[in-house]
């Protein structure tokens, strides 16, 4: 006998990394905004724009639960759910190293559980784009934002395509 088929589709999750996408480093060109230090880089306008996404929003950054605390208020975003990372163990690290995977990698895929997901980081490899697929049953979209621009709007653009085609 089967499982009972679930009443609703789960909702794709999003794992949203800080640094480079949410607050861009810049080309250098550009003096930093004055006032507000790194923060100050933050366009409010970005988190109305991710609750706006067919997703479960997700912090998965080194922030932890800082990201709460300082950046979602900022945003005007809810508490989300943080992922905590664990020590790797020096197999999977060393393993990690020679393939060239992002250290965050496994630990997105383990969290995920199965579920399809959005992975938006400016650490994101080639090498992650092939084993994801090779260790998750889910559908998985990893994109890769620069770190000196951000999110722009053709992020926004094909994280919205590819969610709604979920």
């Amino acid at each position: 006998m089967e499982p009972p088929k679930p009443s609703h589709r789960e909702r794709p999750l999003l794992f949203l990394d800080v640094d480079g996408p949410l607050l861009p480093f810049g080309d250098g060109s550009r003096p930093p905004p004055p006032g507000g230090g790194h923060l100050a880089r933050l366009d409010p306008q970005v988190g109305l724009r991710l609750a706006a996404l067919p997703c479960d929003l997700v912090w998965a950054t080194t922030w932890e639960d800082q990201a709460n605390a300082e950046l979602a208020p900022r945003l005007g975003l809810p508490r989300l759910p943080v992922v905590n990372w664990p020590e790797p163990s020096a197999e999977a690290e060393h393993e990690d190293r020679w393939l060239g995977l992002c250290w965050k990698t496994r630990t997105l895929v383990a969290w995920a559980k199965g579920r399809s997901f959005v992975w938006i980081d400016d650490e994101i490899t080639d090498a992650d784009r092939d084993w994801v697929p090779a260790h998750h049953p889910g559908r998985a979209l990893l994109h890769h934002v620069p770190s000196p621009r951000g999110l722009t709007d053709d992020d926004f653009t094909a994280l919205d395509q590819w969610l709604r085609a979920v």
